[in-house]
C-alpha cells in the first residue's frame, strides 16, 4: 500500500452503526477484520457442506460441555468482528444474547476455506491468536489439509500443524472427541 494513502479504520462499534443505519444488512457478505471491511467469499456447495458435516459432528457429541456457533460474529477486539464458519464456545445460559463471545468465551474456532484459504492462513488465523483464542483450525479444501494453531501469542499462534489424511484431530479442550481428516474433508 502506498505510505500517503490514508485508510479508515472502522471500530466494532461503528460497523454495527452501519447496520443500524441501513448501509449495510445482515445479509451483506462482510465482515471487518483490523478495522477493514472484507468481502467474504461466497460459499460454494463443498464448503457448505463442510460446515454442515463439522456442526454435525460436534452437536452430537457436545452434551453440555460447549455450545456450537454456526456463521456467528465473534468479537475479537476493538476493530475485529470475524464470522467463522465454526466456533466451540463456553456454555453460557443466555446463549450469548447480551454480547457477542469474546476470545475468552471462545475454545476453538474453525475456518473452511476453497478460494479463501490463503487468506485464511495469512491473516485470519494470526488474528485469532493474537487475540488470545486458544485454538483455531482452517479446513483447506483445495489442498485436502487442516491446518491446526495452537499456543496463541502476541505475533499469533506459536505451533502451526498441517493435518493430512491418515490423521486425526482432537481440540484441545475436548481431547477426546476425536475425529479423522477425512470425516472432516468429506
Amino acid at each position: 500500500m502506498n505510505p500517503s494513502v490514508m485508510v479508515r479504520k472502522f471500530t466494532v462499534e461503528e460497523y454495527h452503526r452501519l447496520t443500524e443505519a441501513g448501509i449495510l444488512s445482515e445479509d451483506d457478505p462482510v465482515e471487518l477484520i483490523e478495522g477493514v471491511l472484507v468481502e467474504m467469499s461466497p460459499v460454494g456447495s463443498r464448503h457448505a457442506a463442510c460446515v454442515r458435516r463439522l456442526a454435525d459432528w460436534f452437536f452430537t457429541r457436545r452434551g453440555h460441555r460447549f455450545l456450537v456457533s454456526v456463521q456467528d460474529p465473534i468479537s475479537l477486539n476493538e476493530y475485529s468482528e470475524p464470522q467463522p464458519d465454526l466456533a466451540l464456545l463456553r456454555p453460557r445460559a443466555d446463549f450469548y444474547a447480551s454480547a457477542h463471545p469474546g476470545p475468552p468465551d471462545v475454545l476453538l474456532v474453525i475456518e473452511v476455506a476453497e478460494s479463501s484459504a490463503d487468506y485464511d492462513r495469512e491473516h485470519k488465523l494470526p488474528l485469532y491468536g493474537r487475540a488470545g483464542i486458544p485454538e483455531a483450525w482452517v479446513v483447506d479444501l483445495g489442498r485436502g489439509e487442516v491446518v491446526v494453531g495452537r499456543d496463541p501469542s502476541p505475533e499469533g499462534y506459536r505451533t502451526i500443524r498441517i493435518a493430512r489424511r491418515g490423521e486425526t484431530l482432537s481440540p484441545l479442550a475436548f481431547p477426546d472427541l476425536a475425529l479423522s481428516v477425512e470425516e472432516i474433508l468429506g
